[in-house]
């Protein structure tokens, strides 16, 4: 296979902003969780295809197999999809007073 670039897990990419270790980078309908810290414009490794505890809107629900959303505003994940970016599935159920949400990042 010639074409093959990487396997995809992690990958690199500018960072589209100051970034600190484990915060949510979305770019796009690319997403992933930052594996170190990087300022922007410098190289950033960002995993994919896996599970994540990420920062919820206090106020939402989650239930096992519910699409969730990245509020670029807020910086939260979300239930709410309209101009929100798909961020991955839930893999654990959250109520409303779970300050995270179990995540797999697609």
């Amino acid at each position: 296979m010639r074409n093959f670039i990487q396997p995809g897990r992690i990958i690199t990419i500018p960072a589209p902003v100051d970034t600190a270790s484990s915060d949510l980078v979305v770019i796009g309908s690319l997403v992933g969780v930052a594996c170190g810290d990087a300022a922007a414009g410098s190289d950033l490794d960002i995993e994919r295809n896996a599970v994540f505890g990420l920062p919820k809107n206090g106020t939402d629900t989650f239930a096992v197999g519910d699409s969730c959303y990245f509020d670029a505003t807020n910086k939260l994940v979300t239930s709410t999809a309209t101009g929100n970016t798909l961020v991955g599935t839930v893999v654990q159920d959250a109520a409303a007073t779970d300050a995270v949400v179990s995540v797999l990042i697609r």
